[in-house]
């Protein structure tokens, strides 16, 4: 058969390449922003102004350039750009890097466009640019993983249609029959990610001309799809494809053979059934449905065996070659990256059940059990992938590979001394959370004593992300000077012959992985009815039985002015902080609710759109908080959290309190409230929404006035100096937060406790 001569596109592997290294340091950085700032919460006060005597700042002596920044700098729109900018910048343009590489060899064609392969580039690169824009502006859904508004999720699909149109393009002018265990799983990854992707982030714009949107389900159901995303990203974002990326590049530094194609072929199928089924683990003993609930815990557990078979599929690669890791640090890379991928697919089954999910959820052991994956497993395949990429496509050795083992050994250290903290905080803080007197009374009473408690290993954890930036910036340096020594080939000349065209039947005594892999259309089939099938039965059943999700009739719709102050929560990501979830143990009712106290029932949750469960209590649950405190004490909360709370790692929110509420948009979300979503809101309600909001607020200003005088006197000499230009408080950000977080859990009350164990 003539042999075909053809060029590899090396041009489009070196974009990603940068964008990965680039946005891998962005994303570093962010993450060691977000740890300095949970034991050092006035960084914002020291880099742009602090009316705070006790506190240095680089500005002048007032508060007004922290105002000015609008809450940019704020914990939780840091934490959501950090998580974005790892997953979606740092780990995806590493899997496209690395994909765009092997798919071409594996197949043995060029990519089947070279436009395609650019405006897939610069789609991605440009909607990671708006997502910083957008998040720093408060501009976000909450939605963990998912943050992004509706027209970023758009250019997101629009983005990741055009990779499949590229990927399937390339598979179908391929030179080679039968498709690599690596191109399953970008298969896989491809098909998942689309199918997630679309519907959890099906949404209701307020108008065309708005970022604002609103998800088209509520409370527990947006809460089962949105962890069916979750959990799932982790799996088809920073698990399959990096799986993918090691069955190609791992056999290549070893230059050993897979050592199992057996195990692959259990590995993918198994996996990518199982994952699908696992989200509801991320819902223990809330408010979710209990099969939903169980069903999430049993396929969780299942998932260490193909988990594990990947992992020593993997390790045993390097049979034979073991003496090679002693010398090349490309394969030290890999060996800690699959063992770290090992180590969380064992802890996070574990986490899966009641017994440990009652303890873990929303401590920092989660935190250290996500790190793991995502430091070793996704950062140290991607650095790995860099060294070997560099020397091959620039034509010369490494500069220094006493530079990449010096990365190597920072690397690991920073994984340790991030990992090790987290878990001694999170068992710190499962523990003091849950523990009471003879009298049965907590002996943590004070919420704050359980945040002090861990602030060293917060301090710890900021070293070990030190010390991981630090490799990072060394291997910036080190492939700077490779790429300055060598010379970089565009096109790198091949040749192969032609596939022969023998049809898709299959043939006799053809084995059936065998004939599947040759047919891609087939294979991508299966594969999307594979991960489809835990999707179709966990999520259908929930979303169109009503009996799923009980009515409350005490339960009303939110004021307006709460409508809004619900959408500043989000704006300043209050949620990565504060979960709105009273579990059904004791600790729990006791401490958030009291005494005669009440856990969260699922149909409180009907109007809330998105959900606000969240993942993480930094600080408190405040799904009870409604009339816990006076009106006064959230407003001065809000301004410094240390006059209430002295110890409080909680950031400062003055913008709230100097800002004018924008209500141009309030009755529009009333009336899309009512027509998308059928929230009984009746037309006089609409049509008075103002005159609601404004008796409403003039409540809230009426009773801080009466509780703090020092309040009242301080907005009259605002008035006096600022005269036509003053704002009324009635009128001001602030007054509409404190109206949402007073009525957080005071639609249902009642005497009896109900609890899942008495000994919980």
């Amino acid at each position: 058969m003539e042999t075909q001569k053809f060029n590899y596109d090396n041009n489009i592997v070196r974009a990603f390449l940068y964008a990965t290294i680039a946005f891998g340091l962005v994303g570093f950085l962010l993450g060691l922003t977000a740890a300095l700032m949970l034991f050092y919460p006035e960084l914002p006060e020291f880099l742009f102004g602090t009316d705070d005597t006790t506190i240095k700042s680089l500005a002048s002596g007032n508060i007004q350039g922290l105002i000015n920044t609008q809450g940019a700098l704020g914990f939780g729109r840091i934490r959501m750009l950090h998580t974005s900018a790892v997953i979606f910048a740092f780990v995806c343009n590493s899997f496209f890097c690395g994909a765009y590489y092997s798919m071409q060899r594996l197949l043995k064609t060029r990519m089947y466009s070279d436009t395609l392969s650019w405006m897939h580039f610069w789609t991605w690169q440009i909607m990671i640019v708006s997502v910083v824009i957008t998040f720093l502006m408060g501009i976000n859904t909450s939605k963990e993983y998912a943050e992004h508004e509706w027209p970023i999720d758009i250019l997101i699909t629009i983005s990741w249609v055009i990779f499949g149109i590229n990927m399937f393009g390339t598979i179908a002018k391929r030179r080679v029959r039968h498709l690599y265990v690596a191109i399953w799983f970008y298969l896989g990854t491809w098909i998942a990610v689309a199918m997630l992707h679309i519907f959890n982030n099906l949404e209701v714009p307020l108008s065309f001309t708005s970022w604002k949107s609103y998800s088209i389900y509520a409370g527990a159901k947006d809460a089962l799809v949105q962890w069916w995303y979750g959990h799932n990203a982790v799996a088809f974002v920073l698990t399959t494809p990096v799986l993918g990326l090691m069955y190609y590049f791992l056999p290549k530094a070893a230059d050993r053979p897979v050592f199992s194609y057996k195990l692959s072929i259990i590995h993918f199928w198994s996996l990518i059934f199982v994952y699908l089924w696992a989200g509801p683990h991320h819902l223990q003993y809330t408010a979710l449905p209990a099969w939903a609930q169980a069903v999430g815990t049993g396929f969780s557990i299942m998932l260490i065996a193909p988990s594990w078979g990947g992992m020593l599929n993997g390790l045993l690669t390097l049979r034979g070659a073991w003496d090679k890791v002693r010398e090349n640090p490309i394969l030290k890379f890999f060996v800690v990256a699959v063992t770290c991928y090992g180590m969380a697919t064992f802890e996070g089954p574990l986490l899966a059940t009641k017994s440990l999910n009652k303890i873990g959820h929303y401590t920092d052991w989660v935190i250290g059990h996500v790190h793991i994956g995502a430091l070793g497993w996704n950062g140290f395949m991607a650095f790995g992938i860099v060294y070997y990429l560099i020397p091959v496509m620039w034509r010369t050795p490494l500069w220094s590979k006493k530079l990449a083992n010096w990365h190597f050994w920072l690397g690991t250290l920073g994984i340790i001394f991030y990992a090790v903290p987290m878990y001694i905080s999170g068992f710190t803080q499962g523990l003091m959370w849950k523990q009471f007197n003879p009298d049965g009374t907590l002996v943590w009473k004070n919420w704050l004593d359980t945040v002090t408690a861990i602030i060293p290993y917060y301090k710890m954890r900021f070293l070990g992300g030190l010390f991981y930036i630090s490799g990072a910036i060394l291997m910036v340096v080190n492939v700077i000077k490779t790429i300055r020594a060598g010379s970089f080939q565009k096109n790198v000349p091949a040749e192969a012959p032609a596939l022969a065209n023998i049809g898709s039947a299959r043939k006799e005594g053809e084995g059936l992985h065998l004939w599947i892999e040759r047919t891609p259309r087939i294979m991508a089939i299966l594969a999307f009815i594979t991960v489809a099938i835990g999707g179709l039965v966990e999520i259908i059943p929930t979303l169109t039985l009503k009996q799923s999700v009980p009515t409350i009739t005490a339960v009303k719709p939110y004021s307006p002015l709460e409508l809004e102050g619900r959408d500043l929560y989000i704006r300043e990501g209050c949620n990565a902080c504060h979960s709105q979830m009273i579990r059904p143990f004791r600790d729990e009712i006791v401490r958030f609710e009291g005494k005669n106290g009440q856990y969260s029932k699922a149909g409180e949750f009907v109007y809330d759109r998105p959900f606000l469960w969240g993942s993480k209590r930094t600080g408190p649950d405040l799904h009870r908080e409604g009339g816990r405190n006076p009106d006064s004490w959230h407003f001065k909360h809000m301004y410094n959290p240390r006059i209430t709370s002295a110890g409080s790692i909680m950031p400062r929110f003055p913008w709230l309190i100097s800002n004018k509420l924008d209500k141009k948009q309030m009755v529009d979300k009333m009336k899309l409230m009512k027509n998308y979503f059928d929230v009984p809101y009746t037309k006089a309600q609409i049509d008075s929404a103002n005159q609601w909001a404004d008796n409403q607020a003039k409540g809230i200003v009426k009773r801080i006035y009466s509780e703090a005088a020092d309040v009242k006197q301080q907005v009259e000499k605002d008035r006096i100096a600022k005269g036509g230009s003053f704002v009324p408080l009635e009128d001001r950000e602030i007054v509409a937060m404190i109206a949402y977080l007073q009525r957080l859990g005071t639609d249902i009350k009642t005497t009896q406790i109900q609890t899942a164990s008495a000994d919980n």
